[in-house]
């Protein structure tokens, strides 16, 4: 499989830590030191997951042909309509007549997910173009004055023509592929909870979330690498899911890689959940060179985990 383009979309409005101070006296200092986060994005009254989805495949219609898309698979977990989803909503924007649209949601590891759902259809020959839309609308689900996590969120999109046949050149190789549950450990199912008919997103179980996630995403990396003879001595970049700069920098310590090779946009954009990593292959996309590897390594809420090993 191939990544042939990528796209990312940004609601307008910035929201700095000093928002935070004023709400509920939270320092810049204090949201810094613990999350590496400086300022998120926040969807505009009238965006939501659908609205934003359309318009991140409007970027990538800039850059590649969608005409023959013959596959579209959606993610979320903070979706606008539960019925008419995501992917519906971009099928109807591109008008494109008879062709799989699914959706899924497994957390922050819904990116790695979707495109294993690609990976089965073009296995099975059911489909040979495939486009990908992840997003999230954290901002509509959670609650600002709470103080354990209120801070973390921001919103955004990305999405991926993925191609079972190279395109050009310039395409992203999809080297392997792998995901997980880890929903027996610790406490998965209640650490990370978001049940809209009784409250927005809460973690009372950071700590939690924190050290396993700090033990299945380089575990994911290693066994991705280990499945294709590599070594971390052979990874030019590691793209973890954008949760917390300190769990990331745990993640490099683990693998033993220097920070320079780490990708991370949470200083500036916050957990965007399941988007995060698709949008900073995006705004990466024209820097990497030839020869590159690229592991991308995810963990969400449930404790769902995976690993991508992407070569240039």
């Amino acid at each position: 499989m191939f990544i042939h383009a990528v796209s990312h979309y940004l609601p307008e409005q910035v929201v700095g830590n000093d928002h935070f101070t004023q709400l509920n006296g939270l320092s810049d200092e204090w949201i810094t030191t613990r999350t590496g986060i400086s300022e998120r994005r926040k969807a505009a009254p009238d965006e939501n997951t659908s609205t934003m989805s359309v318009a991140v495949v409007n970027r990538l219609m800039a850059k590649a042909d969608l005409s023959t898309v013959d596959l579209i698979v959606g993610a979320t977990y903070t979706p606008h309509d539960t019925i008419v989803t995501l992917a519906h909503v971009v099928q109807h924007h591109l008008a494109i007549a008879d062709i799989p649209t699914v959706s899924v949601s497994s957390a922050c590891s819904s990116l790695l997910n979707a495109i294993e759902i690609v990976e089965g259809y073009f296995a099975l020959n059911k489909a040979s173009r495939a486009l990908v839309v992840v997003t999230e609308h954290n901002t509509a689900y959670y609650n600002e004055d709470d103080t354990v996590s209120g801070h973390l969120w921001g919103d955004g999109a990305a999405a991926l023509l993925i191609t079972k046949e190279r395109q050009s050149d310039n395409d992203m190789t999809i080297t392997g592929l792998l995901t997980g549950g880890a929903a027996h450990a610790g406490k998965a199912v209640e650490a990370v909870v978001l049940q809209p008919l009784v409250r927005g997103v809460i973690m009372p179980y950071g700590r939690d979330v924190f050290q396993n996630a700090c033990i299945y995403m380089p575990k994911a990396s290693l066994q991705i690498l280990e499945r294709h003879n590599l070594t971390v001595a052979d990874v030019d970049y590691v793209l973890p899911h954008q949760a917390n700069l300190r769990i990331s920098r745990n993640v490099m310590q683990t693998l033993g890689l220097p920070e320079e090779k780490l990708i991370s946009n949470i200083q500036y954009l916050g957990n965007t959940g399941c988007a995060g990593c698709a949008i900073a292959l995006s705004e990466r996309w024209d820097s990497f060179q030839k020869g590159q590897r690229i592991v991308v390594t995810v963990f969400g809420g449930g404790y769902s985990y995976g690993a991508m090993l992407l070569e240039v």
